[in-house]
């Protein structure tokens, strides 16, 4: 590495016993006249091949940095991670910095850290690699029995399985489906298509033991403007036309991840409700074919939801919804911008904020002059129900028809109850209550990937 040269940094993710620990040994015993670093967060955890370590005590260079036989070198997370990258830029010379995310983690959040910290003038992002357990995934999002439901984070609390896995896949340009031996073709069919949908354009690879081609492993993936699925179907919405000539208005959407960021994207097909008149023409809810099989649908309203009635429905969605996020409209709450988020058998509200039409009259003129595309309507402003669902054999007619017949006029008297109303809170409509298959950290027991 010439001085001044960046050095190219991989993020792995994936869950415990995925299969981490096999894809890295492949790693280094291929690594060629590659010099690579790599970066865990437990040595004991990662249990690295025994060849592959020198047995020479005075190869080992200290601060938790071991010199491997093949050239490469292993580091233990012992300081922060920004610490630690800089350090070993500083200290050691490789061509090339693989990061495992833990087990509970997903990787695009260490990805940022390259970019927004004093790493960045030493590092650039090459790519982010989720390794998938592919038994696991179907049994999760196929219907099947999954041998465990919940993960548990390094401070004990306990976080649905399904989630973190849709998180490490929709942060991912490189999806590895490793197990597939232990799945038939059908299950691993669907579990590409559903891969493919969550994280649309991101390379996906199968294989039995984590025995992924180096040179793809280690090349330039990254593409930090790639959509995850839920998105990119709100953005094909809006360039599509469904068909329809309705006197319906059309508004923008207005989402938020569950971090309570707004994120305002235009679109032109969006369904001015009117809850008086109950008609409710099903064959209007725009419709996304999404790629391989899978498919997405978008359902907007320009109406708040019962409470109660949207926690009914959102709490307990089929099979067939793999996943499904969006922002809602909750009478009793008019002035909260809410967020949901789903994931197989987890579902989550949590409050983004206020809506901008709930700020005061100088904040909003300030916002839609700074924001342009926000598109306004005279009487709901930005206030709207508009949710994704991704998944396969879904009923979109009947999922639509049980959101409508919970729509209440605006301004109705309703009790919130339960929805949180403080910024970044959030409440549970649905979730495993599986503890005792729960995953353990990777500082707690050792990853038994392949």
């Amino acid at each position: 590495m010439n001085a001044g040269e960046t050095i190219p940094v991989t993020v792995l993710g994936g869950s415990l016993g995925a299969g981490k620990t096999t894809l890295l040994n492949h790693l280094l015993t291929n690594a060629g006249d590659r010099d690579i670093a790599v970066l865990v967060n437990d040595m004991g955890s990662v249990n690295v091949d025994a060849e592959l370590v020198a047995e020479e005590s005075d190869l080992a260079v200290g601060n938790g940095v071991t010199e491997l036989s093949n050239g490469c070198i292993c580091c233990e997370l012992q300081d922060d991670l920004e610490t630690a990258v800089v350090r070993l830029a500083r200290e050691r010379s490789f061509d090339h910095l693989v990061v495992e995310a833990s087990g509970v983690s997903e990787p695009g959040p260490v990805a940022r850290l390259f970019v927004t910290s004093r790493a960045a003038a030493r590092y650039d992002v090459a790519g982010l690699a989720t390794v998938v357990d592919s038994r696991l995934f179907a049994d999760t999002f196929g219907g099947g029995d999954p041998d465990r439901t919940v993960a548990e984070e390094g401070d004990g609390s306990v976080r649905p399985l399904s989630d973190l896995l849709v998180e490490q896949v929709e942060s991912a340009d490189l999806v590895v489906l490793n197990k597939r031996d232990l799945v038939s073709d059908a299950e691993l069919a669907a579990v590409r298509d559903a891969v493919e949908a969550l994280r649309p354009g991101a390379t996906v690879v199968e294989t039995a033991h984590g025995d992924v081609d180096v040179d793809l492993l280690l090349s330039d993936l990254h593409d930090p403007d790639a959509p995850v699925g839920w998105r990119a179907a709100l953005e094909g919405e809006a360039g599509g036309d469904d068909g329809n000539e309705d006197d319906h208005d059309h508004a923008e959407h207005a989402d938020a991840d569950r971090d309570g960021r707004d994120d305002h994207g235009r679109d032109e097909h969006n369904h001015d409700h009117d809850h008086n008149d109950h008609d409710h023409d099903h064959d209007e809810t725009p419709h996304a074919e999404a790629t391989y099989g899978v498919t997405s649908f978008v359902y907007r309203r320009r109406a708040p939801l019962d409470p109660d009635g949207a926690a009914a429905v959102l709490g307990n969605l089929p099979d067939s919804v793999v996943r499904a996020k969006g922002s809602l409209w909750v009478a009793g709450a008019e002035d909260v911008h809410y967020t949901y988020s789903q994931a197989g058998p987890s579902a989550y509200v949590a409050a983004a904020g206020p809506w901008v039409a709930s700020r005061p009259e100088f904040e909003q003129d300030t916002y839609r002059r700074n924001h342009p595309e926000l598109d306004w309507h005279d009487d709901h402003g930005d206030r709207r129900t508009e949710l994704v669902f991704i998944g396969r054999g879904m009923d979109e007619a009947a999922l639509a028809a049980a959101l409508d017949a919970h729509l209440l006029d605006p301004g109705a008297s309703a009790d919130a109850g339960d929805y949180p109303t403080e910024p970044g809170a959030e409440v549970a409509l649905a979730e495993p209550t599986r503890e005792r298959e729960s995953v353990p950290t990777a500082g707690a027991a050792s990853e038994s990937g392949r």
